[in-house]
């Protein structure tokens, strides 16, 4: 059996690329199509070893800057790809990839991330980097990108959710049923701490949509030990509005995250997710989470027994939610948190991800 694995472009190894990853291992690929790779990113990835294909957009001059921006011609760059040599084609998708046009006899495996978001409910974030004619422009391209998304959806033999989340979102946009398998986190590379500091910690992108804004401003307010793990255009930003109990580590390595992780009162997380990987790496740390309870992280952390719940993305809000925390700390079980994120392993998802195929593909 020839399988093809299609993914919207290869630039940096994020979530999406860590489940194309582990879908590599359980089934080989024979070739990787994708609109862009950058092949430094890749150098000890299951990716590596498989050849890449890329797109037409690949050749444009410094498209890495901003390719974002090609969204309008991201449908016709995908088309663009035959794929008529394969029996199974699985693709792996935020934007795009589950547009591949298959063959008669094919069989197409999506697994979606998420319906594209700037076609439908990002929509007026995306139109906010133009201005004038190019926004009115902009707007009527997406308008045409819109309907593709839906009707290439039709192409999808079997289609794949990473959580509830997205599956509601599946079937909002596509009136399609999706079935849920959770992505692969590497749970395994953390551990319990015997010693618990005096600190919450956040590990994020500093980007506006992460609401990192929340979290500073509420622990400013508080007046309690904050320290921020990652970088991004946001760090200025919040490091104007910070405390002076706020501290930013920057971006480190895995085992500097496992360590600052293991040792914290708590992980919080102000962010709309889909899934939401770091909420389930603190969890594998027996660390209890402070969380913006929508979204997929309602699906990884139970409240009251691995967490603690806000409902508005609101200072206020946040700060009520720390303050009950601190009321029920001593009430939570650090081992009995770990348990909770080992049904987000690698392994799981493996095992899932092969009975799926056999499944698509007609066995028992």
């Amino acid at each position: 059996m020839k399988v093809a694995y299609v993914h919207d472009w290869l630039l940096t190894r994020a979530g999406a690329e860590r489940v194309l990853e582990e879908m590599l291992r359980e089934i080989p690929g024979e070739r990787i199509y994708t609109l862009l790779y950058d092949e430094s990113e890749f150098r000890n990835s299951p990716v590596a070893k498989v050849p890449v294909e890329t797109s037409f957009l690949s050749k444009f001059p410094f498209v890495k800057r901003y390719y974002r921006k090609l969204l309008p011609l991201m449908p016709m760059a995908v088309e663009s790809f035959n794929l008529r040599d394969y029996d199974l084609i699985i693709s792996s998708s935020h934007a795009v990839a589950k547009g591949i046009i298959p063959h008669p006899g094919q069989v197409h495996i999506s697994y979606v991330h998420t319906p594209m978001r700037y076609a439908w409910d990002l929509t007026y974030d995306y139109l906010a980097d133009f201005n004038g004619v190019m926004r009115f422009l902009a707007g009527f391209m997406l308008s045409y990108v819109r309907v593709w998304d839906y009707a290439s959806s039709g192409r999808v033999d079997v289609m794949v959710a990473n959580s509830k989340t997205v599956a509601a979102r599946i079937r909002k946009y596509y009136n399609r049923e999706a079935k849920v398998i959770y992505p692969p986190v590497d749970v395994h590379r953390f551990r319990v701490s015997e010693n618990v500091e005096d600190y919450f910690v956040v590990v994020s992108r500093l980007v506006p949509y992460k609401r990192i804004d929340l979290i500073v401003e509420a622990f400013s307010r508080l007046g309690l030990r904050l320290l921020v793990v990652g970088d991004g255009p946001d760090m200025g930003r919040l490091k104007r509005m910070a405390g002076r109990n706020v501290e930013f580590l920057g971006r480190l390595d895995d085992d500097g995250v496992a360590e600052i992780l293991s040792k914290a009162r708590a992980f919080v997380f102000a962010a709309y997710e889909d899934f939401g990987i770091s909420p389930v790496e603190a969890l594998a740390s027996g660390v209890p989470v402070i969380a913006y309870g929508r979204g997929g992280v309602s699906e990884s952390v139970e409240e009251g027994r691995s967490g603690v719940f806000f409902y508005e993305q609101t200072v206020d809000a946040l700060v009520e939610a720390v303050r009950k925390f601190l009321q029920m700390e001593d009430g939570f079980n650090r081992e009995d948190i770990r348990k909770s994120a080992l049904r987000f392993s690698p392994e799981r998802f493996r095992r899932e991800f092969r009975e799926l195929v056999r499944s698509a593909l007609g066995g028992d």
